[in-house]
């Protein structure tokens, strides 16, 4: 039987992914902890994160502002996770697609409960750690007209 020359997303690269899939968990907990020291590891130096559509957030010192402004607006209750997750391999970088899961209990005006696609992009490093360059947890919502 001959192989398929197109490999489904899951194949392939087992290890980086499960290194991935860790990897963002861990991130996530930073989030959940606010252990913003911590989570600032997570990124590569020059790393963007979409804070909200039409605003970005560019280096880690802007991206380290960003959480703390956005875990104030919530209250300190934000609670991130990841469900259903696809990553697509080449080189030494990262097309993660994932289903992201937020909750805010203590928020101000309301409880806060919401589900996004998001998308992350990640590179290898010069000592072969992946980081994130791209932390887009609004996915293609970013298209919707505003």
């Amino acid at each position: 039987m001959t192989k398929s020359p197109i490999q489904s997303a899951n194949e392939g690269k087992p290890m980086s992914q499960q290194e991935l899939r860790a990897l963002i968990a861990a991130a996530d907990d930073a989030i959940n902890r606010e252990d913003f020291d911590a989570l600032m590891a997570f990124y590569a130096d020059d790393a963007t994160l979409v804070v909200k559509p039409g605003m970005l957030a560019q280096g880690k010192a802007q991206i380290r502002q960003a959480f703390e402004a956005i875990a104030a607006y919530f209250n300190h209750s934000l609670r991130v996770s990841q469900g259903e997750m696809t990553i697509i391999e080449a080189g030494d970088t990262a097309l993660v697609i994932s289903r992201t899961l937020l909750s805010a209990h203590a928020k101000t005006d309301s409880p806060f409960a919401m589900e996004r696609a998001a998308t992350y992009v990640f590179r290898k490093d010069a000592a072969g750690a992946w980081r994130c360059a791209v932390d887009n947890s609004y996915g293609t919502e970013l298209l919707m007209p505003g």
